[in-house]
């Protein structure tokens, strides 16, 4: 399982027990779009490469208002 906990500065991310941080600059690279217009899924495709997309995906602008 695969947890997200998003900050304005980036996000927490615990894959597979292990935890660490993928800052703001590092996903906007990863995607070429804002930190604000990347979606929650776009981010577990970063960390995952196969990863359980579930639900519709949300802007982190939206998760973080």
């Amino acid at each position: 399982m695969t947890t997200l906990a998003f900050d304005d500065e980036g996000v927490d991310v615990v894959y597979e027990g292990t935890e660490f941080r993928l800052e703001q600059a590092l996903i906007e690279d990863a995607t070429d779009k804002s930190y604000y217009d990347v979606t929650d899924h776009e981010v577990l495709q970063i960390v995952a490469e196969q990863p359980n997309l579930q639900g519709e995906p949300r802007r982190i602008g939206d998760i973080l208002d």
